[in-house]
């Protein structure tokens, strides 16, 4: 099931809702609600929106007070910032309000693209669904706006991983990449920050690349190999690992809208990200998972939204992008054993 552009209006109303909510909650867990709603309209499924909302709304805080107004002669100093979130979307507001969106991603992408660990992944996944919506769509004003709250919460959250060890791998594909990668030490300890400062070492299997068409290759082959893995893999951390697909998926979609000089440097950082989750949650051994039955993509997709959380939406979303029937079997598993939003 391709993605559809939303015209009814409710994916603009959802996103006008919700820009007057803050991007994270309790001051580190991300807001999803944007990328979740996002995910419901694309697949044709617009007239939950509300519905789901009102269900998560509990989860949303108010949005933060600015600090000082970024410029072009203090961003830096701001970068990487939480407290600024306010200040960094007003000011890709402005950005996005005065020139091409399309120009101002490609002028920050390759300086937010290092800091992509922030948050969890989970700015750039935000900025992701942005995209796929503008690229689908009409540029309309609350979609505009969400991408200038993407990049800010971005911004806010930069957070690059430095000494981190490229070894040698002999691997084709990104499934024999991904099995190569060894698990951090304590693994059971620790949030997302705290485990990724213990990262230390991953395959190189994406270093060597600069062509942006094998690039782009590599990186579809990236997103379905960490799908297909969730269904045998996702016990070791349900919530966490959906993150080693959704973030790469969320550059992947990116790409069309960026120079093809961005797309190898994507795919590095990209790597990183989806090898360090790998390293960080994934369990000591695989489970064989068998679905429950063979269903349509439209099928798992209502099973998803029925069920409501906002990871499982976001998984299912990227694991009809993959488009195979494993992939849709990763996201059943994630449905058996995540849980659910009431």
């Amino acid at each position: 099931m391709d993605a559809t552009a939303d015209t009814t209006g409710t994916l603009d109303e959802a996103l006008s809702r919700l820009h007057a909510s803050g991007p994270e909650r309790l001051g580190r867990l991300t807001n999803h609600a944007p990328m979740a709603v996002e995910a419901l309209a694309a697949h044709g499924r617009s007239g939950a929106v509300h519905r789901w909302l009102g269900l998560y709304a509990p989860k949303l805080e108010e949005y933060p007070s600015t600090v000082e107004p970024i410029t072009g002669g203090n961003w830096r100093e701001a970068l990487g910032d939480p407290r600024r979130a306010a200040d960094w979307i007003a000011y890709f507001g402005r950005e996005i309000g005065e020139r091409p969106w399309r120009d101002i991603l490609a002028a920050w992408w390759p300086l937010l693209l290092p800091g992509m660990y922030g948050g969890s992944t989970h700015p750039v996944i935000r900025v992701g669904h942005a995209v796929r919506t503008l690229l689908t769509g009409a540029e309309t004003e609350p979609r505009l706006a969400e991408l200038a709250h993407g990049l800010g919460y971005w911004a806010a959250r930069h957070h690059t991983v430095t000494g981190v060890e490229l070894l040698p791998v002999r691997a084709d594909t990104a499934a024999a990449a991904l099995d190569a990668v060894e698990p951090i030490p304590d693994r059971d300890s620790g949030g997302f920050p705290a485990r990724l400062g213990r990262v230390a070492g991953l395959p190189a299997w994406a270093a060597g690349v600069s062509d942006p068409d094998e690039a782009h290759r590599r990186l579809t082959d990236l997103v379905r190999a960490a799908t297909h893995r969730y269904a045998t893999h996702g016990h070791g951390e349900e919530t966490m690992l959906v993150h080693a697909s959704t973030a790469p998926n969320a550059v992947l979609r990116a790409l069309p809208a960026l120079p093809r000089a961005l797309w190898a440097p994507s795919l590095h950082a990209t790597w990183t990200a989806s090898a360090a989750v790998t390293s960080m949650y994934a369990p000591d051994s695989p489970v064989a998972y068998t679905a429950p039955g063979t269903f349509a993509p439209e099928e798992v997709f209502e099973r998803a939204l029925t069920h409501g959380d906002e990871h499982v939406i976001k998984f299912t979303d990227t694991a009809l992008d993959v488009g195979d029937e494993r992939a849709l079997t990763a996201a059943l598993r994630a449905i058996e054993i995540s849980e659910p939003l009431t």
